[in-house]
């Protein structure tokens, strides 16, 4: 089985799953719990690719464990969020029903299926790991796991000072210039972004992983015109700045 009817695999799995997620959002009125399945969706499908691709175990795990990971923090920190606000809905979605106020669920349902696509879409760099069926790990591979463990622990140090900062009173209504903030306007999506790329070197240890260069490319997009953030990610806060904590699903249309 080669990478591109793995992938195909993968797209009909992300259409099932983007489905049961509208059917689910739909039953307790809350769209926004799109994104939750939409985060969790990319865990199912690489266990999918691992469990049925041909690839070397070591390699295929490995890269199923890195997006099992992002995905479940992901996913399990949207949730928390959507759960906080239930039933309010996101902007997206607020905005969203105003275009499309006859039929929003019908809307909501093209829009799932959208995301399936972009989940498939942006999923290749797994899949085409877990076809790879040479044996060891490449130097690819190697710097593309380095560099994700970069990726995930400075986001995870970004929102932690976030949250650490916005939590004390003192702080109300300031910029958050602490740590990596002192650095950077969003540095939490900037590592996000990294992680991207941290995939999308991981895959070109495997044949044809150079044309998932379109995977960080499109999160940089996404991140930069559809969440609004300065595509000049390094530099110190301006000062009417807000730092908001950034998801990636909130960039990345999903």
């Amino acid at each position: 089985m080669n990478a591109w009817t793995l992938a195909g695999f993968g797209m009909n799995a992300a259409m099932i799953i983007m489905a049961a997620g509208w059917a689910i959002a739909r039953r307790i009125k809350n769209a926004s719990y799109l994104e939750v399945v939409w985060s969790y969706g990319f865990s199912a499908v690489v266990w999918l690719y691992a469990l049925i691709g041909p690839g070397d175990p070591v390699r295929k795990w490995l890269i199923t464990g890195m997006a099992t990971l992002w995905s479940l923090w992901l996913g399990t920190s949207l949730l928390i969020e959507a759960m906080r606000h239930h039933p309010a809905e996101t902007r997206r979605y607020v905005e969203l029903r105003k275009q499309f106020p006859k039929r929003p669920w019908l809307m909501f349902f093209g829009f799932s299926q959208y995301q399936a696509a972009l989940l498939a879409l942006l999923s290749a760099p797994f899949a085409i790991a877990c076809s790879n069926a040479t044996p060891g790990i490449t130097g690819w591979e190697i710097a593309g796991f380095a560099l994700w463990l970069v990726a995930i622990g400075g986001n995870a140090a970004a929102n932690f000072q976030s949250s650490r900062f916005r939590s004390d009173p003192k702080n109300s209504g300031k910029v958050c210039d602490v740590g990596l903030w002192r650095y950077s306007r969003q540095p939490d999506s900037f590592f996000q972004w990294l992680i991207w790329v941290a995939y999308f070197i991981f895959s070109v240890g495997s044949p044809w992983g150079w044309v998932t260069v379109y995977c960080p490319l499109i999160m940089l997009y996404f991140l930069t015109q559809v969440a609004g953030i300065s595509p000049a990610f390094p530099g110190p806060p301006k000062p009417n700045h807000r730092s908001p904590n950034t998801r990636v699903n909130e960039a990345g249309g999903a």
